[in-house]
């Protein structure tokens, strides 16, 4: 779970640093600084995916993946989810200016930090090897993204960093549980596909060359364990 408490750290300092001078940064240098962090994390998901041993099985994972992803529209069940969440908490007009800004901020942060694939792709990959980069990535961005929105939103910004601890500490704790039934290959190859998805996200999020339903890959973390599994078990390895 260090991933996560790192993420949490970087989400506390983000929020204190965007009330206290959020609002002197220029949106170009944020621009620009979310545009660095995309160039990084399209390299750090090249050199996951670089250790496969081969290549057909991420790829399968993936396209597997994309059609359960589709078939049961994760993509939009994400979208709802995070919609009917800040509905529900947003609807009551009784409360006044300073508590609805804590709560938007507080939900508005959660719902970003918490929907989305690198959350749950960061934290299998922090319960299962150990392994916490791609969630210190997120807690890069994270912490940038608390500046936006404590410059605006104010200190609820700060108690998502709670959200965040729940969430993804709950995901990496059930992975960790789970790491003494995957093999070394079958860490090795869900962690190329894993650098797929992170590659999506980083041209569809970060660096927004292209809309891809990243949401739609995530099957893709079960599916190729799975055939590596298959592959181990009756075929005796690649």
């Amino acid at each position: 779970m260090i991933g996560t408490f790192i993420n949490v750290g970087t989400i506390l300092v983000g929020s204190v640093i965007g009330v206290l001078i959020g609002g002197r940064l220029s949106q170009r240098l944020r621009e620009t600084i979310v545009a660095g962090l995309g160039l990084f994390t399209l390299g750090y998901g090249l050199i996951s995916f670089i250790d496969t041993q081969n290549a057909l099985v991420p790829l399968g994972g993936l396209l597997i993946g994309a059609m359960l992803g589709e078939w049961w529209k994760i993509e939009e069940g994400l979208e709802r989810i995070g919609i009917t969440l800040r509905n529900a908490v947003m609807k009551s007009d009784q409360e006044n200016a300073s508590q609805r800004r804590f709560v938007e901020g507080f939900v508005t942060a959660s719902l970003v930090f918490v929907i989305g694939p690198i959350a749950i792709l960061g934290s299998i990959q922090d319960g299962l090897t150990g392994n916490y980069e791609m969630l210190t990535i997120k807690a890069i961005l994270d912490g940038f993204a608390s500046i936006a929105f404590a410059s605006t939103l104010g200190i609820g910004v700060a108690f998502s960093a709670l959200s965040i601890l729940i969430y993804q500490g709950l995901i990496s704790l059930l992975s960790g549980f789970f790491s003494q039934y995957f093999s070394a290959g079958m860490m090795t190859e869900m962690t190329a596909v894993g650098g797929l998805i992170l590659m999506a996200i980083a041209l569809s999020s970060l660096l927004t060359i292209k809309k891809i339903r990243t949401g739609s890959f995530l099957p893709a973390l079960f599916v190729t364990p799975l055939i590596v599994f298959i592959i181990e078990r009756f075929f005796g390895g690649f």
